[in-house]
């Protein structure tokens, strides 16, 4: 296995130090992905960029842009972020049945919601290539259009760091470890 270093802010490129010290501001620490990603300012840079207008540009409450991400975060058995995305979506109240049903795989009870799990889960699955009816079906959720583009930017952005874990192994900050979560399977070849 490669070891990436997981830096701190003196020990990480001058041009990830900056990024780095606004993950330290946003949470008080800098996450051990955002310290591993740090090796590449690029890398960095776009996923605090993609983040930040996910969570501010779209029109995507805080309970379904976690639904987008935690989505992706389980099909894409990303460990790290089930563990850390279950943090967040605490901290901001999300109800503990969609928080569970994220985490299992399972449906949620409201069915808006459901139906944007289903349609972030077709996205993933199909890289993107959905059929005429899994759009259709979100809009008669009472989704718009804006929400299938917007679903593609939460998709985005967990890319960046689902695969950069799977990467570099990202160890579970001790803030996360409470929530912690393990695949079911191994991942595909």
């Amino acid at each position: 296995m490669t070891d990436f270093q997981v830096h701190t802010i003196d020990s990480a490129p001058a041009d990830s130090q900056p990024q780095l010290e606004k993950s330290k501001q946003a949470y008080g620490m800098v996450p051990n992905l955002h310290a591993i990603m740090a090796d590449s300012p690029a890398l960095l840079e776009a996923y605090r960029t993609i983040g930040s207008i996910f969570d501010t540009k779209t029109n995507l409450s805080a309970t379904e842009q976690q639904i987008i991400a935690m989505t992706n975060n389980r099909l894409n058995g990303c460990e790290y972020c089930m563990a850390a995305h279950t943090s967040i979506m605490q901290g901001a109240k999300v109800p503990e049945d969609v928080i569970t049903s994220l985490r299992d795989g399972t449906p949620i009870a409201d069915p808006k919601l459901e139906a944007l799990r289903v349609f972030a889960a077709k996205v993933n699955t199909s890289r993107g290539w959905l059929d005429d009816g899994d759009i259709e079906a979100l809009l008669d959720a009472g989704y718009t259009k804006q929400t299938v583009l917007e679903v593609i930017v939460g998709t985005a952005y967990k890319v960046l760091s689902n695969y950069t874990n799977h990467v570099a192994e990202t160890p579970l900050d001790k803030a996360f470890a409470k929530n912690e979560w393990h695949a079911e399977a191994e991942p595909a070849s």
